[in-house]
């Protein structure tokens, strides 16, 4: 079996789909960071790309 080289890794769908779900959860850990900063949803939401829909379930789980 033939090594793949770096380029090539990077197209495959494989690492797009890790790559992409690595780069979520870490838009989740600042998100959760800020907002145990107390940045309101709205600013968090600006600040990270994230949806307000999705910020606000978050403060929710940090609420519980």
């Amino acid at each position: 079996m033939e090594m793949l080289g770096l380029v090539e890794l990077k197209q495959t769908r494989f690492y797009q789909e890790v790559f992409s779900e690595g780069k979520a959860e870490g838009q989740k850990v600042i998100a959760r960071n800020l907002l145990k900063a107390n940045f309101s949803p709205e600013q968090v939401a600006q600040l990270t790309g994230l949806s307000l829909v999705e910020v606000q379930q978050l403060n929710s789980l940090l609420d519980s």
